[in-house]
Parts: C-alpha cells; structure tokens; sequence
C-alpha cells in the first residue's frame, strides 16, 4: 500500500473574534469559522498505533484560537499567522490550507459569508 497524499483537519471551527477595521469589528466582534488541512505523511501514523507519529488535531485547534484571539484588521494577516504556527509546531506538515470566514460581514446584503482562503506550502529553507 502506498499513501500519495494525507492531510490532519480542523473542520469548520467557530470562533468569537475581533478582526476587521469597522468600529463595530473590533468592538462587538463577530463569529468566524476556520477550517486547516495540513498536508503530511501519514504512512507511520497508518501503521503504529500511537499518538507521536501523528499530528494532534487537538494542538491544531488551540493554536488556530491562538492566533484567532489576537485581533487583526485583516483575516489574511491572522492567516498568514495561523500558517506560521502551523509550520513552527508541526516540522511534518508539508503545505497547508486555512479558510478563514466572516460570518456576519458588513457588506449590507444577506449572504453566508466573506473572507479568505490560501494554500501555503513549506520552503526548503524552513524547518
């Protein structure tokens, strides 16, 4: 059996934030919903049984509310923080996606919601 590709996710998390540049944004706050996939080799994970060869879905959450409690102006900002964190803690993730979505955004219309969406992969030059 060979892997081609494997990816740990953080579905769809909800959280209370105070990123964006309107008074209201930064007062009030709003509900946000954030979704990881990191992409890694999960071959050992597949065939050990044990916690170490993995990547901890639980550590990813606590370090995407990390960097989600930290208000920005800018969703790509917390993004590019959310990526960072992502590689700094996890030396096995190769790429990551993170979409980041505004709820509740002050376009004046009605619609599910606004906001980002990267792909990040790893340089040579990073750990």
């Amino acid at each position: 059996m060979k892997v081609t590709e494997s990816y740990v996710f953080l579905k769809e998390a909800r959280f209370h934030a105070f990123h964006g540049v309107l008074p209201q944004e930064t007062e009030v706050g709003q509900d946000f919903l954030v979704t990881v996939r990191a992409a890694m080799d999960m071959s050992a994970a597949m065939n050990h049984d044990m916690l170490e060869v993995a990547l901890d879905y639980g550590t990813l959450y606590q370090l995407v509310k990390r960097e989600m409690d930290i208000p920005s102006q800018l969703v790509e900002h917390v993004a590019g923080r959310i990526a960072h964190a992502v590689f700094d803690n996890f030396p096995q993730v190769t790429a990551v996606d993170i979409n980041i979505t505004k709820l509740n955004p002050p376009l004046g219309a009605d619609c599910f919601g606004a906001g980002v969406e990267v792909h990040v992969e790893k340089v040579k030059s990073e750990k």
